[in-house]
């Protein structure tokens, strides 16, 4: 039996250690490393040759689809499980776009996540049926209250401002001007359909978007 190497980042250490356990009780599995963020991760792969990397999307530094495309800019050839809080059929799908091998949420059964890490280190996808269909079906199309579509400044402006963060705040924290997040705004609104802030903050709330931490 070939034994996958399995390297883990997570800026939590007790969701490390909850995972670590759930792979360590596998025969076929070995953690070979961890990190808390994207630098640590990228000096652990310098040392580490692992068969899959698992992921949380929000951690210090670089995070989000910038992560993953970041991750695959470097190291193309390793297989990115994506371990999130966000819901799958909000995020699955950009991390799928920007090259992640598969998508998981932290709820699903410690089961799955055994066998999403067998899968994609096999070279296949590991997603739900529903995901599958909207990237086979229409890969590219930007829909109507559909998050996928925005591209990553956009998202991390939608979700600031889900937050209940100004214009002015965001422009502040991304470096931007304002100008600039507002041409974000009006373009996010635009795409997703919504016609006043009332509309995002009640779509944030419905899809979670104001539970977890800031990308």
């Amino acid at each position: 039996m070939k034994t996958l190497r399995v390297l883990l980042a997570d800026d939590h250490r007790i969701v490390r250690e909850g995972v670590k356990q759930i792979l360590l009780d596998c025969a076929d599995l070995q953690v070979i490393g961890e990190a808390h963020d994207c630098d640590e991760l990228m000096t652990v792969l310098r040392t580490t040759t692992p068969n899959v990397l698992v992921t949380d999307l929000s951690m210090p530094g670089k995070s989000g689809i910038e992560l993953i495309k970041f991750i695959k800019h470097k190291h193309p050839e390793l297989p990115v499980l994506v371990f999130s809080m966000f819901k799958e059929d909000q995020f699955a799908l950009r991390c799928i776009r920007a090259g992640a091998s598969g998508y998981l949420c932290k709820d699903a059964a410690p089961d799955l996540l055994v066998t999403a890490v067998r899968r994609i280190a096999m070279g296949r996808l590991s997603m739900s049926p529903e995901v599958a269909e909207s990237l086979l079906r229409d890969p590219g199309v930007q829909t109507t209250h559909d998050i996928a579509c925005l591209s990553e400044r956009e998202f991390q402006v939608v979700t600031r401002l889900a937050h209940g963060q100004t214009v002015t705040e965001i422009a502040q924290e991304l470096f931007l001007s304002v100008k600039t997040v507002s041409t974000h705004k009006a373009r996010l609104m635009q795409k997703m359909g919504f016609a006043n802030a009332a509309d995002l903050v009640r779509y944030a709330l419905n899809n979670h978007l104001v539970e977890e931490s800031l990308p």
